[in-house]
């Protein structure tokens, strides 16, 4: 229900204090305006809020304390007082100076136990400006009053409902906060936490650790980052990792972990900052070993109150992996470090295993993912470090099978984190087997993992806001597992895992895209025996409509995977390719912007131009257009590589029967052959022999006069002096022509 103002707070919170005895703009609301069905409201809802307008201060008091103790966990008991439009009230009286310091402060609390009900309850609470009030509210000189508000707007922040945003609107706002950072114990951790939930960053990375903020796309402006580091984040908040309070270290160590995220900048000054005379790797390594062994009684009598001791424990060792772990990534510390091979990287193993609770077993596998995921060496170290690769197995056991009433508990607790398991799995799977081929064979025999991938791409009964992010780090893992030649050949084919690929391929958000058809180009190499039953499955109409998308990466992945599957292709596949693609977009995609786009497409030209029936059809047919935008690129500013590429194409086309008098008619293509013999780089040379050579071999129809026309054009002149090159491969390729003139 959204509340109505008379007029809008404005979001200049901090930016100027108000005059004394001027309030903001929340005004009494009729309740007239908060409409409610009868049986949705009990009469002692309306109680609570009618004690709100009371005219003794004492009653209002006493009302909103009775409120605080009525709205503890129960949801309907929120959800009926925002109903009945106890919110605007609460932020009126919050706001009012004449308001005793404890009525604000009890407002407060009431607002931030609202806050803890459902998503709608924060929505409520936002509609009705509720951030403004509580900033506005940090300029109080009273530090409970501030402590409530900061716990309120805790609560309002940590939901995903809420824009990370509106912490940024004023910009004396960031400034206020690091300057309570030093009011208290319950200061520092609420502001702590408050900064690592509104962390926005450029770069999002899919590799994340689950219990911090996950780091999103900041649109405009600088990135949330380079705001808090500007406001001095880091010096203000380096102390607080050796406070006395957990809870403290805890939220400091989570915003250190967000602004250190791909963040070069950020890592680089925290390896440089010291503590008590302690660096801040030091200290990051010295809590890694306070590691200490945790049991786990799974029982279902002890399962109602599991290790709550172990939770933190856990918790606290993560954070401090996933610190040092983006440190790692952003260069701060060389990944052969040894507080990244011998403490870093044990320690997130350990929490893989089976005696860590599932939290701390997603939390360890995430992050270990990401540490690794670049790295081969580390790959390698953690594919032997106490059995990971089948340690990882147990992962896809929840929910475990329950017999007894009483593990009831336990099943819904092993449900809720079943999917977040998998996931977590399947991306260590992916970084595990990102290069080296014995570690992907060890994956892939590990205990019915092709079943569970091709379960895992078929998965329907996963919540839609979840499905997008399973889906990638399931293809991931079969992205990193199709670089394989012999589970291409092997596993992948007896699985038939591209079936439920194709399907996903048919509908789904690009970021799912992206992967599904990175991992589609491996499978439609020549030796993958899925390539012909994914090419009857209409893949060539899926890729060409990828050649067309506004995303760079599709449309890369999708001409890549034509490219492949157009590789020593029967003819009827590479017609169709090109019917498919269409000449217009071939044009498009030889003038596309980016050099990726167009080297895989001159890759798809010259993959299509190969075998001589196929050369001299596919150029009886588009020759002209082919032609025009080898001219085209020749002509442009572009790379060696791309023009390297370009002189193959026509090398294969005169590799052709009746294709090569395509050339020889053209002097302007003639005349640029030749110059390219007589280039710089000894690369566009040697492409550009290749194209004289098949021009002039003797054994074919037509050798001689198109030798005589290439020697009235000085092309005998430029191979003698070829002939003499230092450098090998062009003085052998020179010598070899000039034979087929002695011939």
């Amino acid at each position: 229900m959204a509340c109505v103002l008379e007029a809008p707070l404005r979001m200049s919170v901090l930016s100027q204090l108000l005059p004394r005895g001027v309030v903001s703009s929340f005004l009494p609301v009729p309740r007239s305006l908060f409409p409610f069905r009868s049986e949705e409201v009990t009469a002692s809802s309306r109680h609570y809020v009618d004690r709100l307008f009371d005219l003794d201060p004492q009653k209002v008091l006493q009302g909103v304390i009775d409120m605080k103790n009525a709205v503890i966990g129960n949801n309907k008991q929120k959800a009926n007082l925002i109903v009945l439009g106890a919110v605007p009230r609460l932020l009126y009286l919050l706001q009012q100076e004449t308001s005793s310091t404890e009525l604000r402060t009890e407002c407060a609390v009431v607002l931030g136990s609202l806050a803890m009900g459902t998503e709608n309850n924060v929505k409520s609470l936002l509609d009705c400006h509720i951030i403004p009030a509580l900033l506005q509210g940090l300029l109080s000189p009273d530090l409970k009053f501030i402590e409530a508000c900061l716990r309120c707007l805790r609560t309002i922040f940590i939901s995903p409902v809420t824009p990370e945003d509106l912490l940024y609107t004023d910009a004396t706002v960031i400034s206020h906060l690091m300057a309570l950072l030093s009011r208290s114990r319950y200061t520092q951790e609420y502001i702590c936490q408050i900064f690592s939930h509104c962390c926005k960053l450029q770069h999002w990375h899919s590799c994340g650790f689950k219990s911090l903020p996950q780091p999103l796309l900041c649109a405009n402006g600088p990135d949330h980052q380079t705001i808090l580091f500007n406001h001095g984040a880091v010096q203000n908040i380096a102390h607080l990792l050796v406070s006395t309070s957990y809870k403290v270290r805890m939220q400091a160590l989570k915003c250190f972990s967000v602004l250190a995220f791909e963040n070069p900048q950020v890592s680089m000054t925290l390896v440089n900052v010291s503590v008590d005379g302690e660096l801040l790797p030091q200290i990051f390594v010295k809590m890694l070993q306070r590691d200490k062994p945790i049991e786990m009684q799974l029982t279902s009598a002890k399962w109602k109150k599991y290790c709550w001791a172990a939770l933190l424990s856990g918790t606290f060792m993560s954070a401090y992996g996933y610190t040092l772990t983006s440190m790692c990534r952003a260069g701060a510390i060389r990944t052969d470090d040894s507080c990244i091979v011998l403490k870093t990287l044990p320690c997130l193993v350990r929490m893989c295993s089976k005696e860590r609770l599932l939290e701390e077993r997603v939390e360890g596998a995430e992050t270990l993912a990401y540490l690794i995921e670049t790295d081969v060496e580390l790959q390698r170290i953690a594919s032997i470090t106490d059995h990971l690769i089948v340690m990882l197995a147990d992962y896809f056991k929840y929910p475990s099978s329950v017999s007894a009433i009483t593990d009831i508990k336990r099943l819904d607790h092993d449900l809720k984190h079943a999917h977040e398991l998998r996931q977590a799995a399947f991306k260590l799977y992916a970084s595990l087997g990102a290069n080296d081929e014995d570690i992907r064979k060890k994956i892939i025999e590990t205990e019915n993992m092709m079943d569970r991938i091709v379960n895992g791409l078929s998965e329907s009964s996963i919540k839609v806001r979840l499905a997008a992010v399973r889906f990638i780090f399931y293809y991931r893992c079969l992205h990193s597992l199709s670089r394989s030649v012999q589970q291409l050949r092997t596993s992948f084919q007896d699985h038939a895992v591209w079936k439920p690929l194709m399907k996903v391929l048919q509908n789904a958000p690009n970021e799912i895209l992206v992967v599904a058809s990175s991992t589609l180009c491996n499978l439609l190499l020549e030796f993958s025996p899925s390539k012909e039953p994914i090419l009857e499955s209409g893949a060539i109409e899926l890729l060409c409509s990828l050649t067309q998308s506004e995303n760079l990466a599709l449309r890369v992945n999708g001409i890549w995977a034509l490219m492949n599957m157009a590789f020593q292709a029967e003819q009827k596949i590479k017609s169709d390719i090109l019917r498919g693609l269409s000449t217009e977009q071939l044009f498009q995609l030889l003038s596309d912007s980016d050099v990726n786009v167009l080297m895989k497409t001159l890759g798809l030209l010259r993959n299509l131009l190969s075998t001589r029936p196929h050369i001299d059809h596919i150029m009886s047919t588009h020759g002209k257009q082919i032609m025009q935008a080898v001219t085209l690129i020749l002509e442009g500013e572009h790379n060696i590589e791309v023009k390297e590429q370009t002189l193959c194409i026509l090398a294969n086309i005169a590799d052709g029967t009746t294709a090569k008098e395509l050339i020889m008619t053209n002097d302007d293509i003639l005349q640029k052959i030749k110059y390219y013999m007589s280039h710089s780089n000894a690369k566009l040379q040697l492409a550009a022999m290749f194209c004289i050579s098949n021009l002039i071999w003797n054994e074919e129809e037509g050798s001689q006069e198109r030798q005589d026309k290439l020697r009235d054009m000085g092309i005998v002149d430029i191979l003698h002096k070829l002939s003499q090159s230092s450098d090998p491969n062009l003085c052998d390729k020179a010598k070899t022509a000039l034979q087929q003139y002695l011939a």
